[in-house]
């Protein structure tokens, strides 16, 4: 890994407003290109809005695709990596939530939910995968929303190589100063624990739904340390500046990089 700079975004969707969100989405990945960032962080479900209402019924899956490669020309312009949140419409069957993930050169990737909240459990299919990404000289991993209430999602993805870990929300519920708060109780562990840097941001304002999302973006050093945060009721883009230095520093430190002295055969128990 080598210095980056990543900016973390809190955007405004409105479910079923596609063409107005992806003018959100490029918007911000423009000023990201101008601020010379190497990667854009924008919420999860940031394109198609979300939610619980028969999001099969969004668009039809040809138009899945075609946002897709909306992502994938806008990474291409700006020279950046973009991750950028969808409901992505298959032919059969619940639709998923879907991260895209695009670079200079393409698509990277796609990442889809594996662990679905009990009212998504209702709309949206769930993944069976955990995959990492790399973009550049950058290795990293994805966690969406719920998904990082699961410390173990955060090991694994570590232990294939995450040396950042993205967590794009769509997270209604409180106020700004609430929503940061409840994620200073589990994210810096996310960290912490895994010696990796962690990034999360949240869509921010009231959809014509009736959620109302605290717009809230934090970042987090491999030692589990708050390097920059945003909390408010606007949309905003925060940039996060992570240092290889200071990844290299805490993996080398024997008493502040835990995962080489983990005892995974006793951890059956998890699983059983």
């Amino acid at each position: 890994m080598r210095d980056l700079l990543v900016a973390a975004v809190c955007t405004h969707s409105d479910p079923g407003e596609v063409e107005k969100n992806l003018e959100r989405v490029e918007f911000f990945v423009h000023e990201a290109a101008r601020k010379s960032a190497d990667a854009v962080l924008l919420p999860e479900l940031c394109i198609s809005g979300y939610t619980l209402k028969e999001p099969e019924k969004l668009y039809d899956p040809a138009r899945s695709q075609e946002i897709i490669d909306e992502i994938v020309r806008m990474a291409h312009d700006a020279k950046l990596i973009v991750i950028a949140g969808m409901v992505e419409i298959l032919k059969e069957g619940r639709p998923h939530i879907t991260q895209v993930v695009a670079g200079p050169e393409g698509l990277i990737g796609l990442y889809r939910k594996t662990h679905l909240s009990p009212p998504e459990k209702e709309k949206y299919r769930a993944a069976h995968s955990l995959p990492v990404f790399q973009g550049g000289d950058l290795i990293f991993g994805m966690e969406l929303c719920y998904e990082s209430h699961f410390p173990e999602i955060s090991t694994v993805l570590s232990l294939k190589g995450a040396e950042v870990i993205f967590m794009p929300h769509a997270s209604p519920r409180g106020n700004p100063d609430e929503k940061m708060k409840s994620w200073l109780r589990h994210l810096p562990a996310r960290a912490f624990d895994n010696g990796v840097f962690v990034i999360a941001c949240n869509q921010v304002g009231e959809t014509k739904e009736g959620l109302s999302f605290p717009g809230v973006v934090m970042a987090f050093d491999p030692q589990g340390r708050v390097m920059k945060s945003y909390a408010g009721n606007e949309e905003k883009m925060v940039l996060v500046e992570l240092k290889a230095e200071v990844r290299k520093e805490t993996r080398s430190h024997r008493m502040k990089y835990f995962l080489p002295h983990r005892r995974p055969e006793l951890y059956r128990d998890i699983v059983s």
